[in-house]
């Protein structure tokens, strides 16, 4: 058995109690969905205000490539190594989109023997956070259009409404679509739909503290504005409460096992490139608060996820990393350095060194955090030490530490080196650093992280943004900003590997979420609404012998 799906279907799962257990959670504490997972209960959670957290590892990566980079893999495979040492480690990730799965990029529970099971729950249904999300969205679009139908008393602007519907499917076809068409269908207008992952409901759930928090923030969610230029919100449309029924279970934290029985909360599912990125933070003070070490991961390349994690969870919430862990692989590295898919295997140092100029931007990026790092070089069967050495030379060369990781193999084993190096890591005094002030202007918020994360020499602003920008900013102007752009590139365009320069950032949309807390930019040809590729996974996922799922991974 080789394969992430048969090594999965082969592990030895415990009862959903047991891992609880080791968390000191009781068995009234926790809501069970079967055997092998569960919710962990409001009055628990709520119980835990006051005690000691322990410390926070952040594992990001470099820009993700078709050769992988293990970012996931890497997660649990740390924190299966520091319970090995002895630690109480628990792994804080993000729950799965339908989207991908059956679109091109797979599952989101690691491989190997480096993950959280039960896999194929965890890549489909799961707990039914996601619909949650999804239905109560799509509940305030309805009452909002319910009001146009029914006399707008709120003297909405239906060529000002902003909200739009969400589907958890990769559909290009509903980017834009034309609404209330038919006599009695409602007042016609020009809409579209997102996927769910980059909905402002999903950040407002992942970034919500307890129900009343919960609430507060998604009554504030703006829709639309009056015909004289007001904002309506959700509250304003009495949404707020029923939007929150619809959330009650799903603000809960979901509790599985990684291979080696060790605790996983897997909660919330924005993507980093078009939304914050982020395992919930319900999720993550939780795990603090019985964990020595919580090991959580943020999405895509350090210029997206990471910066995002900081800039914007981290404010938030009042986290901070004790460590941060960058993975890379030779094979990534070689692909940025203009290798084909297809030449991977063959050893390359020239390609590997070549690729290492995006490798060492982003650890200069996150050295300007004031954080304690180490390059985690995720190992592949065809690396040569030639090439692992190059990566060694190369992080070395800017003060920093590279270790080879062989957890996909071995399980956390596999990462014991990586463990330790972590641990010495987290001990040492830090001062985590945010790229901006909050009282810094709204426009230099972007031009900020466009120059000093992405290396671009500016940001563009079209006229219409730049309008919008100077609305915003009297009381907008405090929030954090989150960039919607390609994950392929520091720039904006997929194509530029490795660590191009003498670009700029084309900013050709914003979109407030004042629920959330933040205000998005939407940079260069990115999609809140992702298509299908030419050859889907789709095509291959299907019920295989005693009912098993076979191609979802």
């Amino acid at each position: 058995m080789n394969t992430d799906i048969e090594i999965a279907r082969a592990a030895r799962k415990r009862p959903i109690a047991e891992i609880a257990a080791k968390l000191g959670i009781g068995a009234q504490d926790i809501l069970p969905y079967g055997h092998d997972k569960a919710k962990i209960s409001r009055d628990f959670i709520a119980g835990l205000a006051g005690r000691p957290q322990g410390r926070l590892i952040l594992v990001t990566a470099i820009n993700p490539t078709p050769a992988g980079e293990g970012k996931t893999t890497t997660t649990v495979g740390l924190g299966d190594a520091l319970n090995r040492l002895g630690a109480r480690a628990t792994i804080c990730i993000r729950e799965a989109s339908l989207g991908p799965n059956f679109g091109m990029k797979g599952g989101a529970a690691g491989g190997g023997r480096a993950q959280v099971i039960p896999m194929e729950d965890m890549n489909l249904h799961f707990t039914g956070d996601f619909h949650a999300i999804t239905s109560a969205h799509n509940l305030l679009s309805a009452m909002l259009d319910n009001h146009l139908h029914w006399g707008n008393a709120l003297d909405i602007d239906p060529r000002r409404i902003s909200w739009r519907r969400v589907l958890d499917m990769n559909d290009r076809v509903l980017r834009d679509v034309v609404l209330g068409l038919g006599p009695g269908n409602g007042v016609p207008r020009e809409s579209g739909f997102d996927i769910t992952v980059a909905s402002e409901v999903m950040a407002i759930l992942c970034l919500s503290r307890d129900l009343a928090d919960l609430q507060d923030r998604l009554g504030r969610i703006v829709v639309a504005q009056t015909r004289d230029g007001r904002p309506v919100t959700a509250r304003d449309l009495q949404a707020d409460g029923a939007m929150t029924v619809l959330l009650r279970d799903a603000l809960q934290p979901n509790l599985v096992q990684t291979l080696e029985n060790n605790p996983a909360l897997v909660h919330g599912g924005p993507f980093a490139n078009i939304a914050h990125g982020c395992n919930s933070v319900i999720a993550t003070t939780t795990a603090l608060h019985l964990s020595d070490y919580v090991v959580t991961e943020a999405g895509f390349g350090a210029d997206l996820g990471a910066e995002k994690f900081l800039n914007i969870k981290c404010r938030k919430a009042g986290l901070a990393p004790a460590a941060v862990v960058l993975v890379a692989t030779v094979r990534a590295l070689k692909m940025n350095g203009g290798v084909a898919r297809s030449d991977l295997a063959v050893e390359n140092v020239g390609a590997v060194q070549a690729g290492g100029a995006t490798h060492s931007r982003h650890i200069r990026n996150l050295r300007k955090h004031g954080l304690p790092l180490v390059v985690a070089i995720n190992h592949f069967a065809t690396d040569t030490r030639a090439e692992i050495a190059a990566i060694e030379a190369a992080a070395r060369a800017l003060g920093v530490q590279a270790i080879t990781c062989r957890h996909w193999e071995m399980g956390g084993a596999g990462a014991e080196d990586l463990a330790r190096e972590v641990m010495r890591l987290a001990a040492q005094p830090h001062e985590l650093r945010l790229t901006y002030p909050d009282d810094m202007p709204l426009r230099d918020k972007i031009e900020t992280i466009c120059t000093r994360i992405y290396g671009a020499e500016g940001a563009q602003f079209p006229p219409a943004v730049l309008v919008r920008l100077d609305a915003w900013q009297a009381e907008y102007g405090h929030l954090p900003v989150c960039m919607a752009k390609t994950q392929y590139s520091f720039s904006a365009n997929p194509d530029w590997l490795g660590a191009p320069e003498g670009f700029t950032i084309p900013v050709r949309e914003l979109r407030l979420a004042a629920g959330a807390g933040f205000v998005v930019a939407i940079c260069g040809d990115i999609m809140t609404m992702p298509g299908l590729p030419r050859d889907p996974a789709a095509n291959r996922i299907r019920l295989g012998a005693g009912g098993h799922v076979e191609g979802l991974f």
